[in-house]
């Protein structure tokens, strides 16, 4: 199916690229067909009107002198008209370059200069018939005399005689047709060299367009990372379709990627959530099934299970409590903004962590009062999830210091110890939900619920670590007017 939807596009490139070929083709065919007809009407126009002009001087010359035909037969001062009126002795099939025919008024043709009327005389004065509309009209007329086609005029003399001037076309035909012949041939060189011409500059210019379709199979085919090459001499409307195209194949990417990613951590969440939830209930119910039985008929016996059952009970309780804390930070909640001391606030942690572990040195740089705009609820949940992290996952003598700047806009928050610290790997996935480095105690999503938190706010939470040397975390909250956006923001969603 892929390969013929490929067939079919470059089907439709192919004949995309022949009806710009024919259109091109056919604007030249209009062009030579209407500059031949204008230049061959010219040509036509032209030399008729020499021809037209010679017949019309020889006929006024003609009619002016009042002569009858017997006086032209008799006077020998007109010889130059003898000369220019006399038929040639030629074959009588002949066809003239000019005829000249005296018709008497009754209509019959009559000798000249003492030589009897030709054929080709009397065949033009048969065709003419009667003389009188040449007489009366100024522009010579076409005529056929033997095949061939001739101008004609007339003329009347003195004593009634017409006189019949008529000339050959056939040269001028015969030339317009050769000069046709050599327009059409040139015209059909120059119409394959623009077919020619036409087809490689559409293919090179086309080139771009193949490739993205070339490159949109590929990617319907599974290979997200195929993108439209640059051509060598790109159009710009081309290279702008084509980086559209690349960041529009980019987004797609990311977006199949971020989705899969996703998918891939849904999946393992529900199965991390799963395992967690069925240790305390595996635990609850094998207890439960111990008393069922009967097994359990010392009262130290019950006393240690049902406290087994309810510290299970209140495990499973705060898994709930914090998967529903993700749940709805991923449904980005409307925050309570305000004005907080978080100075305070860690000053209360480490209070908290003070009583919780009276044998660990811990450090408090949170003097005076430091005002944020934030929602104190999150920010004492970021606090007590970072304490608790400490608390649960280094020694008991490790010093912890609790810090809390503003510095250019921007308040830092950072909570460190000198605990083990984590490698690198782990260290990359710290905030990834259920995530225990070596497997140790806990949910696993302390600090997934500090950065849900961090992020709703605007901010941003980072860790510096290395084995041995500690683990600090460091949460960057947004200046006031920053996260009065952010919050109106998540009051809109």
């Amino acid at each position: 199916m892929k390969r013929l939807r490929w067939l079919h596009c470059e089907r439709g490139l192919h004949s995309l690229r022949a009806k710009l070929t024919l259109a091109n083709v056919a604007l030249l065919a209009l062009g030579i067909v209407a500059a031949t007809a204008v230049s061959l009407m010219g040509m036509r126009y032209y030399l008729l009107g020499q021809v037209d002009t010679q017949l019309t001087k020889t006929r006024d010359s003609l009619g002016s002198t009042q002569l009858t035909m017997r006086q032209i037969d008799s006077l020998s001062v007109v010889s130059f008209v003898r000369d220019r009126l006399a038929p040639e002795h030629v074959d009588e099939h002949s066809t003239p370059d000019s005829i000249y025919a005296a018709v008497n008024s009754k209509g019959r043709t009559v000798g000249m200069f003492g030589f009897k009327p030709t054929e080709a005389q009397n065949s033009l004065a048969n065709t003419v018939g009667d003389p009188r509309p040449l007489v009366k009209d100024t522009d010579p007329h076409d005529v056929t005399v033997h095949g061939a086609k001739y101008r004609v005029t007339a003329t009347r003399l003195a004593d009634g005689t017409y006189i019949l001037l008529a000339t050959s076309t056939e040269a001028l035909h015969q030339g317009m047709f050769k000069a046709l012949k050599l327009d059409l041939a040139i015209g059909g060189l120059l119409l394959v060299l623009l077919a020619w011409l036409t087809m490689m500059s559409v293919s090179r210019r086309m080139r771009p367009l193949e490739d993205m379709v070339e490159t949109s199979s590929a990617i319907a085919e599974g290979d997200l990372t195929r993108r439209v090459p640059s051509s060598t001499h790109p159009t710009q409307e081309v290279e702008q379709l084509r980086i559209a195209l690349n960041s529009m194949l980019h987004q797609v990417e990311s977006a199949y990627r971020t989705r899969e990613h996703s998918a891939a951590q849904l999946r393992r969440f529900v199965a991390d959530a799963s395992h967690e939830l069925r240790t305390p209930l595996s635990a609850i119910r094998g207890y439960l099934q111990l008393y069922d039985k009967g097994m359990l008929s010392d009262p130290d016996e019950r006393k240690r299970a049902w406290e087994r059952v309810l510290a299970e009970t209140d495990r499973m309780g705060r898994l709930v409590d914090e998967l529903l804390t993700l749940a709805r930070l991923d449904q980005q909640p409307e925050l309570r903004f305000r004005n907080v001391d978080v100075s305070r606030l860690v000053r209360d942690a480490a209070q908290d962590l003070r009583v919780q572990q009276p044998d660990r040195p811990i450090e408090v740089a949170a003097d005076g009062s430091l005002l944020v705009h934030a929602d104190e609820s999150g920010l004492r949940q970021v606090l007590g999830n970072l304490v608790g992290n400490v608390r649960t996952h280094t020694p008991a003598e490790a010093p912890v210091r609790l810090g809390v700047e503003r510095e250019d806009g921007i308040v830092r928050l950072c909570v460190a110890d000198e605990g083990p610290g984590l490698c690198e790997e782990d260290a990359a996935r710290v905030f990834d939900r259920f995530f225990r480095a070596g497997g140790g105690a806990g949910s696993g999503l302390g600090l997934a619920i500090v950065q849900g938190v961090v992020q709703a706010h605007g901010g941003e939470v980072t860790v510096h670590t290395a084995p041995g040397e500690g683990l600090a975390v460091t949460v960057t909250l947004p200046a006031r007017t920053a996260a009065v956006r952010a919050g109106l923001l998540l009051r809109r969603l």
